[in-house]
């Protein structure tokens, strides 16, 4: 069983890759796409890692407000996991709350003593493994299916 976690950012989404047991994350890569609203070459990236790994579920950061409510980031992150259900229609896409994530992520990496240009490489992915970290942690302690997992609930 393996799970893709995915940031999804202005530029960039960042991927993680659970373990075959499901229960820890690892940075993979750092998808760099040429224009926010071109999806063509990030989705054949992605379809790439899925074949090549088993995917079976993919986890998106979901990028709600301090307070819970929608972010203005929410929309585009739907209609991104949209575009996922249609291009990948056998794989569940789970919105997870992402709160936190990006801040964490330079946390970590800081304490990592990465610089910020450093930093700047690979906090994307970090936060995608921190997605998708808390993802598999919830399925660890009873939540059974995407439904009771959809954006972190």
């Amino acid at each position: 069983m393996r799970i893709l976690g995915l940031d999804l950012g202005e530029k960039t989404v960042g991927v993680a890759l659970s373990d075959p047991f499901g229960w820890t994350a690892q940075g993979l890569t750092v998808i760099r796409r040429v224009n926010p609203t071109e999806m063509k070459q990030s989705m054949g990236e992605l379809a790439k890692i899925i074949t090549q790994y088993g995917v079976e579920t993919i986890v998106l950061g979901y990028p709600l407000n301090l307070d819970g409510t929608k972010s203005v980031r929410c929309e585009k992150t739907e209609e991104y996991a949209a575009r996922l259900q249609g291009r990948f229609p056998q794989i569940p896409v789970v919105l997870w709350d992402e709160r936190f994530t990006t801040v964490s992520a330079h946390a970590v990496l800081r304490e990592g003593g990465l610089d910020g240009k450093e930093r700047k490489k690979v906090v994307d992915q970090t936060a995608a493994v921190l997605i998708l970290q808390g993802y598999l942690d919830r399925l660890a302690h009873g939540a059974a299916t995407a439904e009771e997992t959809d954006k972190g609930e």
